[in-house]
């Protein structure tokens, strides 16, 4: 079984998903990480990427993130061709790790835009981590050291709260960090 999961950015998704990954009969796939390290591993990505976004997508060896993000992040064309590089990619990476962990009882799949690309397709059932906005907002201003205009411009790209509560079996309310944890043990057990 595939479980997706999602939220907004600085709904407190890791936090979610670092009390799954207690289960020892869950694996845990976090797709930006992954897509992170296929984007510096890939040389198919890599190929795309420089033909796209030219040479300055990397330095040296790496992807170039501060550019790519000044460009993606106000272009929304631009963020499409970006997702239509990586995202196939890491759409073969996934269905590889699924296969390597049937023995599991149920892959937790973390995609902060899970419903934007359609990948909820591939889900069994989905979760969506919801925060208040300007609790969301001060969490993204501590982690990232960036500007609240900054921070609502990446929301922009990203599908309202309430569209992905619409969409998904289970919300979890991350407002109170105890809470938060015995939802996950009360949805984990329904899961299994």
């Amino acid at each position: 079984m595939i479980v997706g999961l999602t939220g907004g950015i600085g709904s407190g998704k890791t936090t979610v998903l670092n009390f799954f990954k207690e289960f020892q009969n869950v694996a845990v796939y976090i797709a930006d990480v992954e897509a992170k390290i296929l984007m510096n591993s890939s040389p198919i990505i890599r190929e795309k990427l420089i033909n796209s976004f030219g040479e300055q997508a990397f330095i040296d060896q790496d992807i170039n993130r501060v550019f790519l993000s000044k460009i993606v992040f106000n272009d929304r064309q631009k963020l499409q061709a970006l997702n239509a590089i990586v995202h196939p990619e890491v759409a073969i990476h996934f269905k590889n790790f699924v296969n390597k962990n049937k023995d599991k009882v149920y892959i937790l799949y973390e995609n902060a835009i899970l419903f934007e690309t359609k990948n909820d397709r591939f889900c069994d059932c989905v979760i969506t981590v919801y925060a208040a906005l300007e609790e969301r907002i001060s969490r993204i201003i501590k982690r990232d050291a960036t500007s609240r205009e900054a921070i609502l411009d990446r929301m922009k790209n990203q599908f309202s709260d309430k569209k992905k509560m619409i969409q998904s079996h289970y919300v979890i309310d991350n407002n109170s960090l105890n809470y938060t944890k015995e939802e996950i043990h009360r949805i984990h057990n329904f899961l299994t």
